[in-house]
């Protein structure tokens, strides 16, 4: 049975566009079936909207919520803390507590860096690979996003007319007003080519790789078999600084982030979402020689708000947490029914699609049915008919995200996945 209308959010939007531009802050808020959402709260796997719905959520705020939403043993740190003061522009105990649990948990931490996003610290992690290099340029791969500034937004999603050859593929920028400048020291591969990254780092003026090890920004893409390796050991080779920006890898994947269920160590990786259940905390972690420029090196790296004592606490909650594994079994075990069931129910209905990733974050797509190993695979999806899909979702119950990922939290027990299924075989009736 579908829902009520989403009219209240629909006015509210409407109302907010007065004040916010489009009604949002973050533009991948905007243009979504049947209209974006207005939340009022969540609990566990729900999201509450004001016109009262309760929707079984796959957003997750877009990856952080992985012990569900408001989740107590979070809060209560974060509240207990409140007490004890805002921020200090100092030092706290909280944050040497967070600091050691991500050194502790992650395999390529020798020291870290608190900031407030992903893009903040992946900019960190440049600035750290050029001024131990003394090289400018910078590698990065088609389809993958490592935040919205000018020096990292290319060919994050270009079109299949704009892409060019495979071998040598074309930079795009990702927007207007872009400064294209800022683009002359990046460098533009295929992910998952091993080839292509050694050939090019055979040209020994490459400061760093930077790729999210395994893709989640487009679809939900594992490496191949030894990429990460050959990556890893040509950037050894050649002198290069390999990041992994695992700003949603991280904390969600293992406990270890994908370096950790992969087993291949970057020099340095870049964390957000997951590791303080959707407070405004990001990290850059790595080795210790070069962590320590920031200390010695003269290599600035500063923000008001980095290490926010209300966020270490967060942070500490939320780690801890994760540390005892009990949340990845069974994000594991929920994951994997949740994706075979999907799978099952749109081959009953005749519907052509792909079910790949990780059980806490896979990608649905519809009209493709081989593995999808790269960006250029992706061209063919039929998004407008997974939008209808999503859309009969939400009029069912389930909010799901409109590019196709599904996040999963420890609080996706069997009985949210066996009614998600229920508005899942809803939804494919309706569109197949």
């Amino acid at each position: 049975m579908s829902l009520n209308s989403f009219d209240l959010s629909k006015a509210r939007m409407a109302a907010a566009a007065k004040f916010l531009a489009g009604g949002v802050s973050s533009n991948f808020r905007l243009n979504i079936s049947p209209t974006p959402l207005v939340i009022d709260n969540g609990y566990g796997p729900y999201v509450v909207d004001v016109d009262g719905h309760h929707l079984i959520d796959y957003y997750l705020g877009m990856g952080p919520m992985i012990l569900g939403h408001a989740p107590k043993a979070v809060i209560e740190a974060a509240r207990s803390q409140l007490d004890r003061g805002i921020i200090f522009a100092s030092q706290t105990e909280v944050e040497f507590e967070a600091a050691r649990l991500v050194c502790e948990l992650v395999p390529c931490a020798e020291r870290v860096r608190f900031g407030s996003s992903g893009t903040e610290v992946i900019q960190a992690a440049l600035r750290l690979a050029r001024a131990a290099t003394g090289k400018q340029t910078v590698v990065k791969f088609e389809g993958h996003y490592h935040g919205w500034l000018d020096n990292v937004q290319w060919s994050v999603a270009p079109s299949a007319a704009a892409c060019g050859p495979i071998e040598h593929p074309n930079k795009v920028p990702g927007t207007p007003g872009q400064d294209l400048q800022c683009g002359t020291n990046v460098d533009v591969l295929g992910w998952n080519d091993l080839g292509a990254v050694e050939r090019r780092l055979a040209r020994g003026d490459v400061a760093a790789v930077i790729m999210e090890p395994a893709m989640c920004n487009t679809s939900a893409i594992a490496p191949n078999p030894g990429y990460l390796e050959g990556v890893r050991a040509a950037c050894s080779k050649a002198g290069a600084i390999l990041i992994f920006d695992e700003v949603i890898t991280g904390f969600r994947l293992s406990a270890g982030g994908a370096q950790g269920l992969f087993g291949v160590k970057p020099d340095l990786a870049t964390f957000g979402k997951a590791i303080a259940s959707g407070f405004p905390v990001a990290a850059l972690a790595g080795r210790a020689d070069l962590m320590d420029l920031f200390a010695s090196g003269g290599v600035m790296h500063g923000g008001t708000y980095n290490a926010h004592p209300v966020n270490m606490a967060a942070t500490v909650a939320t780690l801890r947490t994760l540390a005892q594994g009990d949340v990845y079994a069974a994000v594991e075990k929920h994951g994997r029914r949740l994706m075979a069931g999907i799978e099952e129910t749109l081959q009953h209905y005749g519907i052509p699609a792909r079910i790949q990733g990780f059980p806490g974050i896979f990608h649905v797509a519809f009209g493709v049915t081989t593995p999808i190993v790269s960006f250029r695979d992706t061209f063919h999806i039929d998004r407008a008919r997974y939008i209808r899909f999503t859309t009969a979702l939400i009029e069912r119950g389930v909010r799901a995200l409109e590019r196709g990922a599904w996040f999963l939290s420890s609080e996706h027990d069997e009985s949210v996945i066996a009614a998600t299924l229920d508005a899942v075989s809803g939804a494919a009736k309706a569109v197949a």
